[in-house]
């Protein structure tokens, strides 16, 4: 598959999943101001995935009117457990090169799987891509959304709820309709 198919991919995922769905009350005004930046990496390993999400962090610093990068690894880490282990030095090298406190990563795989759930239950759809992502936040941006919307602690309790509403043949072909976005 092609970077420009991945990219319609997430897209329609972001648009159909995340906001349509409102898993993140955030994510639709930087849609429509076309501030977020999908990235595809062909990245085959991750020291080469490393290097990619530094660029994007760069990038990010240079070029305020990006607000978020979809970092998407299509070749690595498609293991959700390897992929979980990575997410310990993507942290690292936001401090090893100053940007701990500017941005932060969210996580996003296909196989997403929150601790103390089984692989099949529908909360963990709240968390799962078509392909791996790492989802790069100006973290001052996040800090003045969150002030601005008043208690978001009850987003994540709200989004099990609306997945579990949903039930699982609802989210799946709401997945697979991404996947035949191309």
């Amino acid at each position: 598959m092609n970077s420009k198919d991945i990219k319609k991919q997430v897209q329609q995922w972001l648009e159909t999943i995340i906001i349509d769905l409102n898993l993140c009350p955030f994510a639709k005004r930087e849609l429509l101001k076309n501030r977020i930046k999908f990235t595809v990496t062909q990245a085959n390993d991750n020291t080469e995935l490393l290097n990619s999400l530094l660029n994007e962090l760069v990038f990010l610093e240079q070029h305020l009117d990006t607000e978020t990068t979809l970092l998407i690894h299509p070749n690595v880490l498609t293991d959700f457990y390897d992929y979980n282990d990575f997410l310990d030095k993507a942290d690292q090298l936001l401090l090893d090169h100053g940007y701990d406190g500017t941005f932060q990563i969210a996580s996003f795989h296909p196989n997403y799987q929150f601790a103390n759930t089984g692989a099949d239950d529908n909360e963990n759809y709240t968390n799962r891509s078509p392909y791996p992502l790492l989802h790069i936040l100006r973290e001052q941006s996040l800090d003045d959304a969150i002030g601005s919307y008043g208690d978001t602690s009850t987003i994540p309790q709200r989004n099990i709820d609306l997945m579990n509403e949903l039930g699982i043949e609802k989210i799946q072909a709401l997945f697979k309709a991404c996947l035949k976005s191309n």
